[in-house]
């Protein structure tokens, strides 16, 4: 049996449209291109504060990154407090004081660890994905997507949400915001959205801006609240008494402050986006792409002076909050819910600065959804074109902000834009991103023989795992947030491999010596014929069998040369990667040897490039595979062979337009 191609033509007749239609079909055309503006292979051009530098870039001081990725981190001081709070009541400084060591002594070890494994903004997931091969490590790192997206869609949601309550709660507010957080909160994320559909840029230089004045105005709050405290020691006495009364014990005390901090995770937020920004930070003249040792060592300066930062910022925070506002306001409708550090502001500072801190507070929360957003823009891509798991428009920055900002939309709505309520998803975003990290790190450290560290990280990944679990089992609405961000992955990312399962899927194909004699001396007796084979070790015997056979069942030519086309699949997972063709001449048969992801696309690519070198269309000659098709196509799917003669043909068809310089298919 021939393959043939019969190719489509098209139907005569067709009438010219209407103006209406034309204009229709031109409007249409603009949109698609303002849709899909800066489609590219390189995702991270994208203009926004996660942005990789661009070649020729110098970078930028580690503390003006610090600033990039502060805007993430320090702004979780608008919230932090009436959370701890809220979780921890009065034993919110001691809680405080467990998580500032599990920040200085765990999470800050593991990313400073991230930093050196990982240098150019990969983070954790790209650890791991090195240490699980074939489809388990291509699935681990769709979940952890998902987890990742929960952790940066939640930070949109909850920093807006916080900054709707900053503005409703302020006394110069109109009346009529009155109770409308969740239309400002709306509002809020349209913009956020509506800054990227049009354009994102000089991110870094408003974000040293903002941070600057964030945490000087928080630093005034705390002086104040400090010398409150000082100057009239009876609010001291009072905390003291009212824990006495609570608590039996200091030991109780710590027993119990231990059981809540995981509740106050989300003073860990800023982490995998202090990696994520590594490609921004100016590296050392001798820097080098395989050893860039001067980034690195910036970008743990960075992360080691953020955590010092943040460290002095919660503490002294939790302790102002905790000591001088009634527990009752940090309940759900109180005037310290969600902005504890702004109603100290207001009361000991006046409305005034009151509202000056609330404007910045807002403008940082705000611009920490832009660096939330910025990040999933620069990490999702990063992952899914490689699977071959997206669709075309996911290159684009403007199609994946409108999902992004659409399920944004949906997670506000649903929790009704409440701090609280959020904060648990919040949470287990983070966490499940440092636990990864932690165990990337822990498994980094022990295949370099370092015991002693691996025992380490293998103790902070304990204690991870124990906060996470914790927290999924007292707030489940964060694992219930991830699981639909994963089961949403997950399904969208099959569905674009099995659509995309029959293009081309070669960068390159690249003959070796031997290979390129063996082509060039078969091709002068005309058009090359490859009889493809199973890629083992056969015996003279058996390829005299095999092209007995192919002779009787094709049209080969009498006499004429044939050569023998083996395919080893390297990794069914990968979707697509460069082929080398390797040609040798044993048992009496000249062999091209090849390796690539699939059988079927990896012939292709092959005679296209036999084609293009010898001038002349190849043929290839099959033999049908016993079985069932559905079976041969969940194995090519999966296992990258099957029945591999007509999805050849299938991925020839697609890949060249012309039939008359496709390379003919032979099954028989």
């Amino acid at each position: 049996m021939t393959g043939t191609h019969v190719g489509s033509t098209g139907g005569a007749g067709a009438t010219p449209s209407s103006p209406t239609a034309s204009g229709g079909a031109a409007r249409q055309a603009r949109w698609r291109a303002w849709l899909l503006e800066g489609l590219s292979e390189q995702t991270a051009r994208n203009p926004g504060p996660h942005a990789k530098a661009r070649a020729g870039q110098e970078g930028h001081r580690w503390w003006r990154v610090m600033c990039l990725t502060g805007v993430d981190y320090f702004s979780t001081l608008g919230y932090q407090p009436g959370i701890a709070a809220l979780a921890a009541g009065l034993l919110s400084p001691l809680a405080t004081m467990v998580l500032i060591a599990l920040t200085l002594f765990g999470a800050l070890p593991v990313y400073r660890r991230v930093a050196r494994e990982s240098p150019h903004g990969e983070g954790s997931i790209a650890m791991l994905e090195r240490l699980l091969s074939w489809w388990s490590g291509k699935i681990f790192v769709l979940v952890l997507l998902g987890f990742a997206a929960t952790d940066f869609i939640i930070t949109i949601t909850l920093s807006a949400a916080d900054a709707a309550a900053h503005v409703v709660e302020n006394p110069f507010a109109p009346p009529w915001l009155q109770g409308e957080n969740l239309w400002i909160t709306l509002v809020l994320v349209g913009l956020l959205g509506g800054v990227f559909l049009k354009g994102f840029r000089d991110a870094i230089g408003i974000a040293v801006v903002l941070v600057a004045t964030y945490l000087t105005l928080n630093l005034v709050v705390l002086g104040v609240s400090a010398w409150e405290v000082f100057t009239e020691p009876v609010h001291i006495h009072d905390w003291i008494d009212a824990l006495s009364a609570q608590h039996s014990s200091p030991l109780m005390m710590v027993g119990v402050a231990l059981l809540v901090f995981p509740k106050l995770a989300l003073g860990m937020s800023g982490f995998e986006t202090g990696v994520a920004v590594m490609p921004q930070v100016r590296g050392a003249p001798t820097d080098t792409y395989e050893n860039p040792a001067g980034r690195i060592h910036g970008t743990r300066r960075l992360l080691t002076t953020a955590a010092l930062i943040m460290s002095c910022f919660l503490l002294l925070s939790s302790l102002a909050t905790t000591i001088l506002i009634p527990q009752s306001e940090f309940k759900n409708g109180g005037k310290a819910n969600g902005r504890a550090l702004a109603y100290l502001a207001h009361e000991h500072l006046g409305q005034v600065f009151g509202t000056v801190y609330d404007v910045s507070t807002i403008t940082i929360l705000w611009f920490a959804g832009a660096s939330a957003l910025a990040g999933l823009l620069n990490l999702v891509p990063r992952y899914l074109p490689r699977y071959g798991m997206a669709p075309e428009w996911t290159r684009a920055v403007r199609p994946l902000v409108l999902v992004y900002m659409t399920a944004a939309v949906l997670i506000t709505l649903w929790f009704d834009a409440n701090v609280d309520r959020q904060s648990g998803a919040y949470a287990t975003g983070v966490l499940v991103l440092m636990l990864s990290a932690a165990f990337a790190s822990t498994v980094a450290v022990h295949r370099r023989g370092r015991r002693r560290a691996a025992l380490g990280f293998g103790a902070i990944t304990a204690v991870f795992a124990y906060t996470l679990v914790a927290n999924v089992i007292e707030r489940p609405d964060g694992i219930k947030i991830a699981a639909i961000f994963i089961v949403a992955i997950l399904v969208t990312s099959f569905v674009s491999r099995v659509h995309r399962a029959f293009e081309l899927r070669v960068a390159e194909v690249v003959l070796d010596e031997h290979a390129r004699r063996i082509v060039d001396g078969a091709a002068r007796a005309g058009p090359l014929r490859l009889i493809a084979n199973e890629p083992v070790e056969h015996t003279r015997r058996e390829y005299r069998a095999k092209e007995h056979e192919q002779r009787g069942h094709t049209p080969i030519p009498k006499g004429g040369p044939v050569l023998f086309l083996e395919v080893f699949v390297r990794d069914s997972s990968d979707f697509s990667a460069d082929v080398t063709v390797r040609g040798d001449e044993m048992h009496g048969v000249r062999r091209l040897r090849a390796q690539g992801p699939t059988v079927p696309n990896t012939i292709a690519a092959v005679l296209l490039a036999l084609r293009d070198r010898t001038g002349e269309v190849p043929h290839a000659y099959f033999s049908w595979t016993e079985g069932n098709p559905v079976s041969h196509l969940i194995r090519f799917l999966v296992f990258g062979d099957g029945e591999v003669a007509p999805v050849t043909r299938e991925v020839l068809r697609r890949a060249e337009q012309s039939p008359q310089r496709r390379p003919y298919v032979h099954v028989g």
